[in-house]
């Protein structure tokens, strides 16, 4: 026998009954990715919005620390609550919200300030680099290739964990634009996408260095793939770039130092933005396929300490307008959280730029009809970003004069 509803039953339901009726209410479908069997819901009914779905399920969710995503208009996923991660309206509010801490450029500055300051602290930069040894970098024997050369590095940061990466010069005489490469959650830094696009900004004029992620490639054989997993994934990864950059700029002499760019796509666009908050030596930036108002990285290598914290409270688009007004390109897709880069987020960062007088100087490419990866447009993107802000050779623009080499060839051997 079913008790009936009543204020001495607290007006309880099954939750997976009352989803049921609100499917059919509203003529949609869930996906669940949380356990609805044995949870019983009090006031069920009445946290029902007969106007709006979204309101309903907000009111439904909450209760269980579970969050709802639109897949579709017919379709809705139903998630554990995640802290990096809200609603494109939540980001639009924030964002209107800081609008109204700074009116003016010395405004801005003085937060500006403050998010760098706070940002270093949370993330505990200082204290992790205190702790690193630092030594002599190992470096391969240089690679030859078609306008330019590969060139593996190693360098220890903490006892028995090192930075591993590669980096990719031009042969040009001169100097040269530095870019170093955060690299993203795709199959490893040896990928050919990757290799094409440092590969191809080498041959235009440009000395690239991609590393790898904390407990990916060869970190992986050092610490295991769980450490990627970690808060201490965050600064360590923050921390490669930090300390490439500098190394790259004291000890080579074919850098161009008013020309030093930060560019990397989906996690490595988190990172990227950091290294540009974290060294103001950056004179350029690109986070592709990453920035959003309404989503900080899922991965504790993006998130893992809690910087969005800093200055009461921030958001990557406000951490990524402390390049203004230096040269920043945002690539965004339809298919992911930056579709809504151009209505969201654009604005807001036009704003800052706008208190220098240089609007021009933040960039969207917006892709609506591709989604999450560094694919060919994304690519022609930053080429002709880089060709802009850099001065790159465009007649070396070619994909197809990279070398593709094997895994084992972009490796360091420490033995």
């Amino acid at each position: 026998m079913v008790m009936a509803q009543t204020f001495e039953t607290n007006y309880e339901r099954p939750v997976g009954d009352l989803m049921n009726d609100v499917a059919q209410r509203f003529g949609v479908r869930f996906k669940y990715n949380v356990d609805t069997v044995g949870r019983q819901l009090p006031y069920a009914d009445f946290r029902v919005r007969p106007y709006s779905i979204e309101e309903t399920l907000d009111n439904i969710c909450k209760y269980f620390d579970w969050n709802w995503w639109k897949q579709s208009d017919k379709l809705y996923k139903i998630k554990p609550y995640e802290y990096p991660r809200r609603h494109v309206e939540e980001g639009q509010q924030m964002l209107n919200y800081l609008s109204t801490l700074y009116q003016n450029k010395e405004q801005w500055e003085a937060r500006r300030d403050t998010l760098r300051r706070e940002v270093r602290q949370r993330l505990g930069l200082d204290a992790f680099l205190d702790s690193c040894v630092l030594g002599k970098p190992i470096l391969s024997k240089i690679i030859r290739h078609d306008g330019y050369t590969t060139q593996n590095i190693c360098i220890e940061l903490t006892p028995g964990q090192h930075l591993f990466g590669t980096i990719y010069a031009s042969t040009a005489k001169g100097k040269h634009a530095l870019i170093i490469c955060p690299d993203g959650h795709w199959p490893m830094r040896y990928r050919k996408d990757e290799q094409q696009r440092l590969g191809t900004l080498a041959r235009m004029g440009a000395v690239c260095v991609d590393f790898d992620l904390y407990g990916w490639g060869q970190s992986a054989e050092e610490v295991g793939e769980a450490a990627h997993h970690t808060s201490r994934a965050h600064v360590y990864q923050a921390a490669c770039g930090y300390v490439l950059l500098d190394y790259m700029l004291t000890n080579r002499k074919d850098i161009d130092h008013q020309r030093v760019g930060v560019m990397g796509g989906s996690g490595g666009g988190t990172h990227t933005v950091l290294l540009s908050l974290l060294d103001n030596r950056v004179t350029a930036s690109a986070p592709v396929v990453h920035l959003a108002s309404h989503f900080d990285g899922g991965c504790p290598c993006e998130s893992g300490m809690p910087v969005q914290l800093s200055a009461g409270g921030t958001c990557e688009p406000e951490l990524a307008a402390v390049m203004a007004p230096r040269p920043m390109l945002i690539v965004s897709d339809g298919g992911d959280w930056t579709a809504s880069v151009p209505t969201v987020e654009m604005p807001y960062l036009q704003r800052i730029y706008g208190f220098y007088g240089a609007k021009e100087q933040v960039r969207n490419v917006h892709l609506p009809n591709e989604r999450h990866d560094f694919g060919p447009n994304k690519r022609k993107a930053v080429y002709d970003f880089f060709i802009d802000v850099f001065h790159l050779d465009r007649s070396k623009l070619d994909e197809s004069k990279v070398a593709i080499l094997p895994d084992e060839a972009l490796k360091t051997k420490l033995k």
